[in-house]
């Protein structure tokens, strides 16, 4: 591999990265600014998972996770406070950049499968990002939030797992399961790989847990679902993108983003 590209790829460590002190001024500035109007949010990204993990990753961005009827309030702050604002993906992202850093304000996966709703904010985790007092989204949620992101250019099972390994003490399942709900096969397979990964750390993942979703696995093998719809593009559109294109399988991917009706549009325009 190149060097410039392996030095392109993040390498986890505890050490805190160099942010500019631009940088750390406009995070800061955004956070309070939605602190003093009122807007709830969790912040998640590198952030949330430094202070459930202690891993520090470089960032541009500023990832804030809220419910979407919330964003056009936000968005309408931020473009007072000097940002431009834009609405990415109404489905699920808008942005707020200025000085070439981004606010990424975020209500759910790309996929439409997994969504911020009130619970996220009131499970928010009490901390201090650079300085300000706010809250980071809970490691449930953060690890909910990471299940999907299992593209061919960008991988968070590596999060997962660690979150798994630090957090277990506390960890509800309880809640992991009702997150994941119909997509439960993904957390067996991330925790399939966080055993791969951490064989010795047996107690991290309750038993229980293990029965429930093997049984259910083992369900499906011995009582196969001859019916059931191919899932591929939820992972991945650009790989599995022959499969629907060409091979005439169906597209979930869009059926589960029609049915998202908390879509998000910019302050003054009307949602499509």
């Amino acid at each position: 591999m190149p060097e410039q590209a392996q030095k392109a790829l993040p390498v986890s460590s505890s050490t805190p990265p160099d942010f500019p002190a631009e940088q750390r001024e406009l995070f800061r500035e955004v956070l309070t600014l939605l602190n003093q109007r009122g807007v709830p949010y969790v912040v998640s990204g590198a952030f949330a998972l430094q202070v459930h993990t202690g891993i520090w990753r470089d960032t541009k961005d500023l990832d804030l996770f809220l419910p979407a009827r919330h964003v056009n309030l936000a968005l309408c702050h931020l473009k007072e406070d000097g940002f431009e604002i834009e609405v990415t993906d109404r489905f699920w992202l808008a942005k707020a950049r200025r000085n070439g850093f981004f606010v990424d304000l975020i209500t759910g996966m790309s996929n439409g499968v997994i969504t911020v709703d009130d619970s996220w904010i009131a499970r928010g985790v009490p901390a201090e990002v650079l300085g300000v007092s706010t809250q980071v989204l809970a490691a449930e949620e953060l690890a909910a939030s990471k299940l999907f992101v299992s593209f061919r250019e960008r991988f968070d099972g590596a999060d997962i797992a660690h979150l798994l390994y630090r957090t277990h003490h506390a960890f509800d399942w309880g809640r992991m399961l009702d997150l994941v709900g119909a997509h439960w096969q993904l957390l067996l397979w991330t925790l399939v790989l966080f055993h791969y990964i951490y064989p010795s750390a047996d107690g991290h993942v309750p038993r229980a847990v293990w029965n429930e979703l093997l049984g259910r696995f083992q369900h499906l093998i011995e009582h196969p679902d001859t019916v059931a719809r191919f899932r591929g593009s939820l992972i991945d559109d650009n790989m599995f993108a022959i499969d629907v294109e060409e091979w005439g399988l169906p597209n979930l991917l869009e059926e589960e983003r029609a049915r998202r009706k908390d879509t998000i549009c910019e302050p003054g325009k009307t949602a499509a």
